[in-house]
């Protein structure tokens, strides 16, 4: 029994281990690489595992660099089939339909270019029809409901509390009369956070794979977030200018759109108009929607009120590129939400352009920036960004939040570690090489034995 490190290790994005018994390997999710185009393109293409001898594959959640490359692995071999909540099934659809959109509209814009300097053409990553028939592969788990991921390998998922339908897997790997458990955080929530369940406690295992993108990090509270959203918000507004938050479509959308209304609703905000462009984050929006099953007390308690989670009077959703289009000759004060979340593609880049240049407009990162991503350039300092082949002067405000993080931080992280009964060792994956490092120190002063595994490191179990 053993298990392999193929992606997000140490780094933050393209997750992907292995855990192999009694001949069977099963793959612990199969994520996007996401960072310097050309290491991305040739990472992402280039699966490190072979598709055709795995027996199966378990999913912890729908984020892109969790899922974003399933398809690939369907499209190369894998027959078996793809195990999920039924919140992380329909949330994972839907990003790998908007995944697959975008690799075939670059292709072309690509392949536009190289024809006119008598180039052959490039094949997308993946298509429309590879997503479809990995949607297909999708086999829904309720949690803590006992599942056999392969021959030998039977697993539960237990909830995450990161995104709608995440999970916490706890495997049994059984081999010649062993049983050996392991524990996968996938990636882990905060508690006390709004619309989802805090994470849920598990029972023993022998060994755990946690994430650590902020391993060496603490987070904010909800108090002090609200305060900084109030003071970062009416201070633009003040100026006359507008504040663009790129966020991920899915959880950070829902989660920036919940304080918003709660601030609205208390009076705290100018009454500005709060746009929410980005046709994904509307799709996930009507995904949570649908899942009351995954809310916590607090939320249900407010829609049995009567209350709009989701929604208030000044919040427009803008599916239309035409409405997309009209934003960036708006002349107000507003507030304009928008993905991608680094930065590195979607709606946010016109939005982007369109702003930068003006002091008076604040860009307010919510969530963690990944290193070689434009919103990573952003945060750093940089005087001028590229964007769709131009340089732009940077003058506008650049301010972050990471309270809003989905993400638990390091005290958040140690002390959930901290409740998992029979740990023998850590492995720690899924954070900047500094942040795993950090969090296996910390952990280790904890009398908690952590190791931070290397890319393609096997450790028999």
């Amino acid at each position: 029994m053993k298990v392999e490190f193929h992606g997000a290790v140490r780094s933050v994005t393209g997750s992907m281990h292995v855990l192999e018994a009694a001949g069977s390997r099963v793959l612990l999710e199969c994520g996007l690489y996401q960072g310097k185009r050309k290491e991305a393109e040739r990472r992402n293409r280039n699966l490190p595992v072979d598709p055709t001898k795995l027996a199966g594959c378990v999913l912890s959640h729908a984020h892109i660099d969790h899922s974003g490359n399933l398809p690939n692995l369907v499209r190369n071999g894998y027959a078996g089939r793809i195990h999920a909540t039924s919140g992380t099934a329909d949330l994972a659809k839907a990003l790998l339909r908007d995944s697959a959109y975008l690799h075939e509209r670059d292709i072309e814009y690509l392949n536009e270019k190289r024809a006119k300097q008598g180039e052959p053409p490039l094949e997308p990553m993946y298509t429309q029809a590879d997503v479809e028939e990995t949607t297909r592969r999708f086999e829904v788990v309720g949690y803590q409901e006992r599942f056999e991921a392969a021959p030998g390998v039977r697993a539960r998922f237990f909830d995450a509390g990161h995104i709608l339908g995440s999970a916490v897997t706890v495997y049994e790997l059984e081999e010649a009369g062993r049983t050996v458990r392991v524990g996968f955080t996938g990636d882990l929530g905060r508690p006390a956070q709004p619309i989802l369940r805090d994470p849920a406690h598990i029972p023993a295992v022998d060994y755990l794979i946690t994430e650590s993108t902020y391993g060496n990090r603490l987070h904010e509270g909800v108090a002090n977030m609200k305060e900084r959203l109030r003071e970062i918000i009416g201070q633009t507004a003040a100026r006359g200018g507008r504040v663009v938050i790129p966020a991920f479509s899915v959880g950070r959308t829902q989660n920036i759109v919940y304080f918003l209304s709660e601030l609205f609703h208390e009076g705290d905000l100018p009454r500005v108009p709060v746009f929410v462009d980005s046709p994904l984050a509307i799709d996930a929006t009507k995904i949570y929607r649908d899942h009351p099953e995954c809310y916590d007390q607090e939320t249900k308690e407010a829609i049995a009120r009567g209350e709009s989670v989701f929604g208030f009077d000044l919040l427009r959703y803008t599916r239309s590129k035409d409405e997309s289009m009209a934003l960036n000759s708006f002349k107000e004060a507003c507030v304009i939400v928008s993905a991608s979340g680094m930065c590195e593609g979607g709606r946010v880049l016109h939005h982007l352009k369109h702003s930068v240049g003006d002091a008076d407009n604040t860009i307010l990162f919510v969530g963690f920036q990944a290193a070689d991503t434009l919103g990573r350039r952003m945060l750093e300092g940089a005087r001028t960004v590229r964007i769709y082949g131009k340089d732009h002067p940077l003058r506008a405000r650049v301010e972050k939040m990471n309270g809003f993080s989905a993400h638990a931080d390091r005290d958040e992280l140690s002390a959930w570690i901290k409740n998992v009964p029979g740990l023998k060792a850590v492995f720690v994956v899924h954070g900047e090489e500094d942040a795993s490092m950090a969090l296996a120190a910390h952990l280790a002063r904890m009398k908690i034995k952590a190791h931070v595994p290397m890319p393609g490191e096997a450790v028999e179990l």
